[in-house]
């Protein structure tokens, strides 16, 4: 049975909650249900977060775990399904509760594993421009890894269409020196040459901005970090996309929360339904994406 210490913290205009056992440390924001922190006792973080984040309401903060929802990435690369859904002029990239708070209905112990769970009450018909009603739920649970639900469940009497991610953000020794396993012989999207479809040659290494989404990966893809000598894998459920993402010398310079050099130290792994992986929620039912990340030594 573990003991987990929680304690409320404010980071900037941000209410927070971290929560602590001897075996992690773990920080969310009510803002975006966002987790910022996830470290194991002993070991660098396994995520990353930008040490010139913004801390701010309604802004979306660089680094850890944000939830894009109910789009991924720019609308009009979405389909015409999903973009049919929302009424407004312009669409925040990645969606509409990044930047809302997101209500704690509760943190228990189950046995070695501390649960918290999320709900985003504004999906229920009260984002703005988005006149739809979806009941969406963020599960956190922290044991000897780190295990992240988000769901959905159509209350409306229409179908609903939507994209998502959970956008992860994840510590590397120098992203130069890592590759990713799992992707080998994957078509993908490379959206930084015209959005075309390519195939990918052996495991992904880097040595240039990165943005493509990898179509139907299977469900372990893993970093393998010689530097920090450890693997770590995410295990997915409900994707059948997932998005690789680091944006180099130039495109880190034009982002205003990010050091001009903080790219060497992060990747992001998006576990994903995106591009034509959408969810079509007919009335009633459900849908869970989910991702579970773990670290081993090599």
């Amino acid at each position: 049975m573990t003991t987990a210490n929680v304690d409320t913290l404010v980071l900037g205009e941000l209410k927070c909650w971290r929560i602590t056992t001897a075996r992690a440390e773990l920080v969310i924001a009510q803002q975006g249900a966002q987790i910022l922190r996830y470290r194991k006792t002993g070991e660098p973080a396994l995520l990353w977060l930008s040490e010139q984040a913004l801390f701010k309401q309604g802004k979306s903060v660089r680094g850890g775990v944000p939830v894009c929802w109910p789009w991924f990435s720019n609308l009009r690369r979405n389909p015409e399904a999903v973009q049919a859904m929302y009424n407004g002029e312009p669409a925040p990239a990645h969606g509409l509760v990044r930047g809302c708070d997101w209500q704690l209905l509760g943190i228990e112990e189950q046995g070695d594993t501390v649960r918290l769970e999320f709900d985003m009450p504004q999906a229920q018909g009260g984002l703005p421009d988005w006149p739809h009603s979806v009941e969406l739920r963020l599960c956190i649970a922290l044991g000897d890894s780190l295990h992240i639900t988000l769901s959905n469940r159509n209350l409306g009497a229409q179908p609903v269409t939507l994209s998502q991610a959970l956008h992860t953000y994840f510590a590397v020794s120098d992203v130069r020196q890592v590759q990713v396993q799992g992707v080998e012989g994957l078509d993908y999207i490379e959206t930084l040459a015209d959005w075309e479809q390519r195939t990918q040659q052996g495991a992904l290494t880097f040595a240039g901005e990165t943005d493509r989404i990898y179509l139907d990966p299977p469900p372990h893809l893993s970093i393998v970090d010689a530097q920090h000598k450890r693997r770590i894998t995410l295990h997915t459920q409900g994707s059948h996309s997932a998005v690789i993402w680091n944006p180099w010398t130039e495109r880190a310079t034009e982002l205003p929360d990010m050091a001009n050099d903080a790219w060497q130290g992060m990747l992001c792994i998006e576990t994903a339904n995106a591009w034509h992986d959408v969810l079509t929620l007919a009335p009633g039912a459900s849908h869970a994406l989910s991702v579970r990340i773990s670290s081993e030594p090599l």
